[in-house]
């Protein structure tokens, strides 16, 4: 089976081909770096001669809202009229858990809810194209860790909400987006998540500790999630997921050994 993965070579694309790779599968890593450019059109025609699958893990370089919604109209309008005129049978997207929730929260222009506003255009175009497709939902990523204490950083201490998270590691992600492509189109989104919740005060103050990285984490529900103010479940499935099996004490471990 040929598979095109749009955005391969970035942290959950190049998961995603090694593993379709690893099972026998033709799986093509499509970004600027290989020539192939969702937002000019370069490259599209030709990568997707004889595709049977396409999946799209690409991202917007920007949370912005007019940059992120611009990005997705138009690599994904690109994408799919090129997938139509291929005769792609099969179009996999990877977003977001909570997305739709995410996304009605507020309208802050300093928040990070536009983005999932935009993540809602990228999963409408899909829907709007006719192509048979799968989207994938999943859970915030065990490799955010440092990222999300970042932004909920002032001075040496991490004021973050108790609301739940349930995170995965990239390494499950590809997992279940390589599942999905070599699976018939389920239209509809799937979700998936890590194999425990934590409050995500206590995910980042595991994180943290893991690291000997000596900021202080403050439970603190006036705190904000990227400039989203979050409710208790906001970041979790709503409902039955699929679970990852890397536990995160597990993760952890695994990147102290190899010096991360």
């Amino acid at each position: 089976m040929k598979i095109v993965v749009v955005g391969g070579t970035g942290l959950i694309g190049s998961k995603v081909v090694a593993k379709l790779t690893e099972h026998g599968h033709e799986a093509i890593a499509a970004s600027p770096a290989t020539g192939v450019n969702t937002l000019t059109g370069e490259g599209l025609e030709e990568v997707l001669k004889g595709a049977d699958v396409v999946v799209d893990v690409s991202n917007s370089p920007s949370f912005e809202e007019s940059a992120a919604t611009e990005f997705f109209r138009i690599s994904n309008g690109n994408l799919l009229a090129a997938e139509k005129a291929a005769e792609v049978g099969h179009h996999v997207a990877l977003s977001v858990v909570g997305t739709d929730r995410l996304a009605a929260i507020d309208h802050d222009p300093q928040s990070t809810s536009g983005y999932f506003r935009a993540k809602l255009l990228q999963e409408a175009l899909i829907l709007e194209s006719g192509l048979p497709y799968s989207i994938v939902h999943a859970t915030q990523f065990y490799e955010f860790a440092g990222s999300i204490a970042d932004v909920g950083t002032d001075g040496d201490v991490v004021k973050l909400p108790t609301a739940l998270i349930q995170p995965m590691a990239a390494e499950d992600v590809a997992k279940a987006v390589g599942r999905a492509a070599v699976t018939p189109p389920t239209n509809r989104i799937t979700e998936i998540g890590g194999p425990e919740q934590y409050g995500l005060d206590e995910f980042i103050r595991i994180a943290l500790a893991s690291r000997k990285d000596p900021r202080t984490v403050v439970a603190d529900d006036s705190a904000t999630y990227y400039g989203i103010a979050i409710e208790e479940r906001s970041l979790v499935p709503a409902g039955d997921a699929l679970l990852g099996e890397l536990h995160f004490g597990d993760w952890l471990a695994a990147q102290a050994a190899e010096g991360k």
